[in-house]
């Protein structure tokens, strides 16, 4: 029999999905049903942060247990995105693996007694079974299924095809279903990151024609990503029905996004910003967890965490010490139980450029990159940005300013000076790598055409 003391790990990653992307969030638009029924059995947290703003690196993050700067995966592909003669400095090279020798969530999960399956996005390799998994549906290196790839023949490696038409979405979770059943008598972590509801954006017409006449508001109103969300909620509620006709009740559940949703897309007002930002926009994300009799059911938590928070939160629950392994989170185990844990800051680094999705409706530092290279702390209500072009600095208070607009640097010196010390003694501790070196092909007065 599975020992009590190990409760079964179900971690949902929801591709590109932003905080106010749900009903238990906020959204007027989008039916999310069953997230709703996931929120009210457990705690939601107010003050989530994906651990970067982009695909790759927080995956990387979550399974690694370590910040980016440890693992070298800061983007996805080259980290010299955008026009070269508007990118001041030479960024840092990306790395676009994570390395075999990490030991990851997964094979931390297998040494504690564990069978660990994924199902949906990897991102990170060819294969995730050389990171711990012992079961692969559909994980390989790519980011997105390609056109027409939500549905049947698919377009991604690792997943063979059923029958044409099939919802990529809906296979992946009856694929979730059926490890949960085969593995319902010892502990199993199931990751489930879905390609949905990354682009390109596609559901089925009867979705779509439901939100058109629906209609939605200036915020959110795309029928189609509103018939992938709702298609995601569904494909929720049949896994918490069959952990509930099997009687999991010892079944630990975590609930979130990679990174905030692409405001193009989907406008998270009143954050600013949106994926591949570091403004709230592209790292504040929705986390709920549920854990039967373990939980207090319908409780929020003001708690700030990361997704770097899973891996030694997951080694408390199981009294697991591991010394040879560094990891860059906190447990959250605590909070979990409806106490405190002490005051930590939260760190972001990233030390390349990310061009623009759009910029008249990004939002962002200035219309040609969603992000330049530069690092932030968050601190409290406390909020630093640095630039490393420039050495801007950036000052916001997100308890009076949730959507960064009043930059206090200059109100506040004494708090901009104490964040970043902060800040730059984080990343001496982490060896993080800076960028410098002067761009030879930039031109401080170019403005590509599109921008014209």
């Amino acid at each position: 029999m599975k020992s009590e003391s190990k409760p079964n790990i179900i971690y949902i990653n929801v591709d590109d999905l932003g905080w106010m992307d749900t009903e238990i969030y906020g959204s007027t638009f989008y039916e999310t049903p069953n997230i709703t029924k996931l929120a009210k059995s457990g705690m939601l947290f107010t003050n989530g942060y994906a651990s970067a703003a982009n695909c790759a690196p927080s995956r990387a993050c979550l399974i690694s247990g370590q910040n980016t700067p440890r693992h070298g995966i800061y983007t996805v592909s080259n980290s010299d995105r955008g026009n070269e003669k508007t990118r001041k400095i030479i960024p840092i090279k990306n790395t676009e693996v994570l390395a075999d020798n990490n030991i990851t969530i997964a094979e931390m999960l297998k040494k504690s007694g564990y069978t660990t399956g994924t199902f949906g996005k990897w991102h990170l390799g060819d294969d995730p079974k050389t990171q711990g998994f012992d079961v692969n549906v559909g994980g390989a290196n790519q980011g997105n299924p390609g056109k027409d790839g939500f549905f049947s023949p698919y377009n991604i490696k690792n997943i063979v095809d059923n029958k044409k038409g099939e919802n990529l979405t809906d296979r992946l979770t009856q694929e979730a279903i059926s490890f949960i059943k085969e593995n319902k008598e010892k502990p199993f972590f199931l990751y489930l990151p879905y390609y949905a509801v990354h682009t390109p954006l596609s559901t089925t017409n009867a979705l779509e024609e439901k939100y058109k006449e629906k209609g939605g508001n200036s915020f959110q109103n795309k029928a189609v990503y509103a018939g992938m969300i709702e298609t995601v909620d569904r494909n929720i509620g049949l896994i918490l029905d069959e952990i509930e006709a099997l009687n999991l009740k010892n079944t630990l559940i975590v609930f979130t996004s990679d990174n905030g949703g692409i405001r193009d897309i989907s406008n998270q007002d009143p954050l600013r910003a949106g994926k591949g930002s570091y403004y709230e926009g592209g790292i504040r994300v929705p986390y709920i967890i549920s854990w039967k009799e373990k939980i207090k059911p319908n409780t929020i938590s003001k708690t700030p965490i990361s997704n770097l928070d899973f891996y030694p939160t997951f080694m408390d629950i199981l009294n697991v010490e591991m010394p040879e392994k560094i990891v860059d989170g906190t447990s959250i185990f605590p909070v979990l139980k409806g106490k405190k844990i002490k005051d930590r800051s939260l760190y972001f680094h990233f030390p390349i450029y990310l061009q623009a999705y759009n910029f008249k409706t990004d939002n962002g530092r200035d219309p040609f990159f969603r992000t330049r290279p530069g690092s932030v702390i968050i601190d409290g209500d406390w909020k630093l940005h640095q630039y490393f072009e420039d050495n801007a600095l950036e000052l916001y208070n997100l308890k009076t300013d949730l959507g960064e607009k009043n930059n206090l640097s200059v109100v506040h010196p004494k708090k901009t000076a104490e964040l970043l010390k902060k800040l730059t003694t984080w990343r001496t501790e982490i060896n993080a790598p800076i960028p410098t070196e002067l761009n030879p092909k930039y031109e401080a007065n170019f403005v590509p055409n599109k921008f014209k």
